[in-house]
């Protein structure tokens, strides 16, 4: 039995350990002889926690035999991305640079999760330092997407939107500034959720421990997972106010209305780009799926969702150039090429600029929040597009203008701070779609919610063995 054991949901292996009807010992073996069978096809897992993680898992039974109280996720396996804390391994942001910058500290994600019973088996890979939407570090080269070996698996991300989709792992921990914990869910047919900012707290003990405004405004810590219900766990397990970062919030969460059918508006076609015709469609069958439920559907957007666009734009590149002498030191040539390629895109801004699309921003914050006085959810693709090739991102500027079009529906929450729920909605051209469900700030439960009916109409897509050629 515990060979399929890689095939369960995190819930159901907590379940299971709980009822003692398997121990944490073998779902952890089972999902080590996983890494072992898949990843080397893949490179998402970059280190291998066997030992730490079989004397958690003997730790764990133990505590389940004796009758100790056992968290949600008690004995369950995570993976965490390797710009997160993980305490006795370096926080390297898949650069040379930090291979061996060893955090004495978990990050507080990590500390909540193995506080939930959680047990970390392995770091999964990013780009350098988060800033492609496609995997592929200095320091491990790399990841592929497991429904394709020729396209991206997404990013930043990636190496563990690849790990679960393919059973290395039932659950994980990424961020998101631009989509890096939505673009790889889309691109390898998993759920995640960007939660809305302060609601996850985020800390580091590797330098630099300062957060630039654009990060402070528009990144967050969110897990990944293959159903909506581990996702909900998860998040629920890192959520809340820490003491070592000053942005979070105690906040009431929000959940889905029960009391009347949901008002729903769907952008199939976003504003600002074209949109592949089956993503689309597979985005319009979600909200179907919705439809069929009771509820209404509206094919509607906020009228700043462009403008959402390229503001999330200018407000990230101002931080990018005031740091690019420190990045340029650290950063591989395919990360200082996709900076070099996107900047173009953006203007230079004074100080009066810098002022004027912070004020104009609050006054786009004020128009989306009336939007969700009349909707209950905003449902979008992902990406606009299909996964694209390894590489197409900087190989030239129309790639880089491409990939900029491609992932441009993920950016709005960025910039807004909102809450988004992902989970897949079907195939087009042989590829997983994901679709996003935004909500208000604070609404997180919801989007989950929401997201869930989808999941339970439309079904999962995951896990799957690696496609080799």
């Amino acid at each position: 039995m515990s060979g399929e054991l890689w095939r369960e949901s995190a819930l159901g292996l907590a379940e299971m350990i709980r009822r003692g009807d398997v121990s944490s010992r073998e779902v952890i073996d089972a999902h080590l002889s996983r890494i072992e069978q898949v990843n080397p096809a893949l490179n998402a897992v970059v280190r291998v926690l066997t030992d730490e993680a079989r004397a958690q898992a003997d730790a764990a039974d133990r505590a389940q035999r004796d009758g100790a109280p056992l968290g949600v996720l008690h004995g369950v396996p995570i993976t965490v991305k390797e710009n997160i804390d993980l305490a006795g391994t370096p926080t390297t942001s898949g650069v040379p640079f930090f291979a061996d910058s060893i955090a004495d500290t978990d990050a507080p994600v990590v500390h909540r999760m193995r506080a939930a019973g959680a047990i970390p088996i392995g770091r999964t890979n990013l780009p350098d330092f988060g800033l492609r939407v496609h995997t592929d570090s200095e320091l491990h080269g790399l990841t592929r997407n497991p429904w394709n070996p020729h396209v991206t698996a997404g990013g930043s991300s990636g190496g563990e939107a690849a790990a679960i989709a393919t059973g290395m792992s039932p659950l994980g921990l990424g961020n998101d500034l631009g989509g890096s914990l939505r673009n790889p869910a889309h691109c390898c047919g998993i759920a995640s959720i960007k939660p809305t900012t302060g609601v996850v707290p985020s800390a580091t003990v590797i330098p630099p421990t300062d957060v630039a405004i654009s990060f402070q405004i528009m990144s967050v810590q969110g897990v990944m997972g293959r159903r909506i219900a581990d996702v909900r766990a998860g998040f629920t397990a890192i959520a809340g106010v820490d003491s070592r970062d000053p942005i979070s919030v105690p906040a009431m969460l929000s959940d889905m209305p029960t009391d009347r059918p949901l008002r729903i508006a769907v952008l199939p076609e976003p504003a600002g780009g074209r949109t592949d015709a089956g993503i689309a469609a597979a985005t319009r069958n979600a909200a179907n799926a919705l439809a069929d439920m009771g509820h209404h559907l509206t094919e509607t957007s906020p009228a700043s969702y462009a403008r959402s666009i390229e503001l999330w734009g200018l407000l990230l590149s101002g931080d990018l150039r005031s740091q690019r002498p420190l990045l340029d030191m650290v950063l591989g040539e395919g990360g200082r090429r996709f900076l070099d390629l996107t900047d173009v895109n953006f203007p230079d801004l004074d100080v009066a600029g810098w002022s004027a699309i912070h004020t104009e921003r609050y006054g786009v914050a004020c128009e989306w929040a009336d939007f969700f006085t009349q909707f209950d959810a905003l449902i979008t693709p992902v990406w606009a597009h299909p996964a694209f090739a390894h590489g197409a991102d900087i190989a030239d500027s129309e790639g880089a203008l491409m990939t900029l079009e491609t992932m441009r529906p993920v950016l709005p929450p960025n910039l807004l701070g909102l809450p988004v729920a992902v989970t897949p909605a079907g195939m087009s051209n042989d590829m997983p779609v994901g679709i996003q469900v935004i909500g208000d700030r604070f609404h997180d439960l919801s989007c989950l919610s929401i997201a869930e009916l989808i999941e339970q109409s439309l079904g999962t897509l995951t896990p799957i063995d690696p496609v080799l050629a």
